[in-house]
């Protein structure tokens, strides 16, 4: 998986690419915990261009959405599509994951925050 990291005002952009399975996921972990030390309080994960998605990759997902919530930062997840989508979906966490249906609608969420 590629990450490429790109800001608009104050929020921090990952945009990530390709498949999303172990290593991937621990790298992703472990970049946003990095962000969070740096005092970064706005992170949106793009997955317009993920392929596909593992346990690992959901588990990644789970952990850095309950570490912002935890520390009441503002996170949302874009372009959620495909077999990502479908993923997220069998296994009932939809709701879970403050899902933004496009980046710009993910900008405007943590922009009034």
């Amino acid at each position: 998986m590629e990450i490429k990291i790109r800001t608009n005002q104050l929020i921090y952009i990952l945009d990530l690419k390709g498949d999303m399975y172990l290593a991937d996921s621990n790298l992703l972990k472990e970049l946003v915990m990095k962000m969070i030390e740096k005092k970064v309080e706005r992170i949106i994960l793009n997955v317009d261009k993920i392929n596909s998605i593992d346990s690992s990759g959901i588990g990644a997902l789970i952990y850095i959405s309950s570490t912002v919530k935890k520390l009441n930062l503002s996170f949302a997840i874009a372009n959620v599509r495909g077999s990502v989508k479908q993923v997220i979906e069998k296994i009932k966490l939809a709701s879970y994951f403050p899902i933004c249906a496009d980046l710009q609608s993910a900008i405007t969420e943590l922009s009034k925050n």
